[in-house]
């Protein structure tokens, strides 16, 4: 895909959204009451990880980068890289701390800039919240949202564009996002469904387990309030019968006006 935007000047652009000097180490207020962290960034390795001064990683939390050779993977580290490497950061880590492989889950700020957000904002990655770590839903959405609006970075082409229902042929095994009416939604021994045609045998269903259930329960969330509406999910497509969305908890849909 042809990233069809000049790297340098976004970020330049970029500085619009920095804070004031008086909160240069501050990060975002939606990050809740987190101690911050103060480190040297010595590089932006693979996939987005920061490599930090005394041997810690980090990666940025709620944030789905483009990883390996997927498209805009050497735009997003590039511009990743030019923000925060040689630079000290703040991070705000809250618990659940580390992820699967010891690296820390932080929020980060640079020079007073959110850098989840100026990447959301450049079009430089998605959002991927998990009910552990769910803040800033509403603020990261938003960013996302103008930059696909303006058709930045990764949105400049059909890569990842936002997918309906009948158009995840192709998609199994990839981090989607899918946009539909929900035409039925049901909890049956335990499981909910979220069915966006008449045909939920072969047709796209979102499915929730048993065990996530709860943290939808836990944030006073019914899936089966979802009937009716036109939603946004996002997840890995599986596939049993027809293409399947499996969500963890409530900040994986929007729900649209």
């Amino acid at each position: 895909m042809e990233m069809r935007y000049s790297l340098f000047g976004s970020i330049a652009m970029a500085g619009l959204l920095a804070v004031s000097s008086a909160a240069a180490a501050a990060l975002p207020v939606c990050a809740g009451p987190v101690a911050p962290l103060g480190f040297d960034v010595l590089r932006v390795d693979t996939n987005g990880v920061l490599t930090l001064k005394g041997g810690r990683t980090a990666v940025l939390e709620g944030l789905r980068l483009p990883k390996g050779n997927e498209d805009g993977a050497q735009q997003t580290r590039q511009a990743l890289s030019g923000m925060v490497a040689g630079a000290h950061v703040t991070l705000g880590v809250s618990v659940p701390k580390e992820d699967r492989h010891g690296r820390w889950r932080a929020q980060v700020s640079v020079n007073g800039e959110w850098v989840q957000e100026t990447l959301l904002r450049l079009g430089l990655a998605r959002v991927a919240l998990l009910p552990s770590h769910p803040q800033c839903a509403r603020e990261m959405y938003a960013a996302e949202a103008a930059a696909r609006a303006a058709k930045r970075g990764l949105w400049a082409g059909s890569t990842y564009a936002v997918r309906s229902p009948d158009d995840l042929a192709h998609d199994r095994g990839t981090f989607q996002i899918v946009q539909g009416r929900v035409i039925r939604a049901a909890v049956k021994q335990g499981r909910a469904y979220l069915n966006f045609s008449n045909d939920w045998k072969h047709d796209f269903t979102v499915t929730i387990s048993p065990q996530d259930l709860k943290t939808f329960r836990k944030a006073k969330v019914d899936p089966r309030d979802y009937a009716g509406k036109t939603v946004r999910v996002r997840g890995m497509i599986d596939w049993y019968r027809g293409p399947e969305v499996e969500l963890m908890g409530p900040e994986s849909v929007e729900v649209l006006p």
